[in-house]
């Protein structure tokens, strides 16, 4: 069973980028893409192949028409929906349900 929780307002969300949030001693990287549909994406912030929380502050884009983010540290991509590395698809990060209801981040865990 999830449980949802308020992270944070749609404010504190930076267009086009992402931000880090503390959930439950787990640290969520969010992202905020008003162009698309969802328009909030959450992945774990720990980058598994540089081994640190770093991924809220990589730079989003798409790759043949994936929405990832690219890890700031040796740039690897990770798919935004289904946290898969691009460029090796052994390697993942978790993905985590989340939504803007009422101009506020809800989080289900």
């Amino acid at each position: 069973m999830s449980e949802s929780t308020t992270i944070c307002e749609q404010q504190d969300l930076i267009i086009n980028s992402g931000i880090c949030a503390s959930v439950k001693g787990q640290q969520i990287a969010l992202f905020y893409l008003p162009k698309e549909s969802p328009q909030v994406y959450a992945i774990g912030n720990w980058d598994p192949i540089g081994k640190a929380n770093v991924l809220s502050r990589g730079i989003v884009g798409d790759i043949n028409e994936r929405l990832v983010v690219a890890s700031p540290l040796y740039k690897q991509h990770f798919d935004l929906i289904t946290g898969e590395c691009l460029e090796d698809s052994e390697v993942n990060v978790p993905v985590y349900a989340v939504e803007l209801v009422d101009n506020k981040v809800v989080l289900s865990l």
